[in-house]
C-alpha cells in the first residue's frame, strides 16, 4: 500500500498508509478526527529509485508522446540498398532454389 498526502483544514498536513483503491477518498485527519481530502504535495521519489527503474520510467516519459520510429524515416526496411547506401547483392537465386554468383565467382559451386 502506498503513502497519500491529506491535508486537514485545522490540523494541516498529514501522511496516511491507504489503499489504492480509496486514495481519491477523503481521508479522516488522526489528530481531530476531521475528513481531509487528498492533496498532492511532492513528487515520487525517483532519487532513491534503483537506476533501472529510473531509466525505465524516463524512457516511458519519452515514449509516450513521441515514439521512437524503426524505420528512421526510410520508405523500406532496413537493410535495403536503395535507402541505406549498400549495394545490392551479386547473389542471383533460380526458380529451383539453387544460387549463383554469375559475376563475383564463377569458379564457385553453389550450396
Amino acid at each position: 500500500m502506498p503513502f497519500y498526502d491529506y491535508e486537514c483544514g485545522e490540523c494541516g498536513v498529514f501522511t496516511a498508509l491507504r489503499p489504492m483503491a480509496k486514495a481519491a477518498e477523503p481521508c479522516d485527519c488522526p489528530e481531530c478526527g476531521a475528513s481531509a481530502p487528498r492533496v498532492i504535495l511532492r513528487t515520487p521519489n525517483f532519487a532513491l529509485m534503483e537506476p533501472g527503474m529510473r531509466v525505465a520510467h524516463a524512457t516511458n516519459e519519452r515514449a509516450a508522446h513521441n515514439p521512437k520510429s524503426t524505420r528512421g524515416g526510410q520508405a523500406h526496411g532496413p537493410g535495403c540498398s536503395c535507402c541505406t547506401g549498400r549495394r545490392p547483392s551479386k547473389t542471383v537465386s533460380q526458380p529451383d532454389g539453387a544460387k549463383t554468383f554469375p559475376s563475383a565467382r564463377p569458379w564457385m559451386i553453389s550450396h
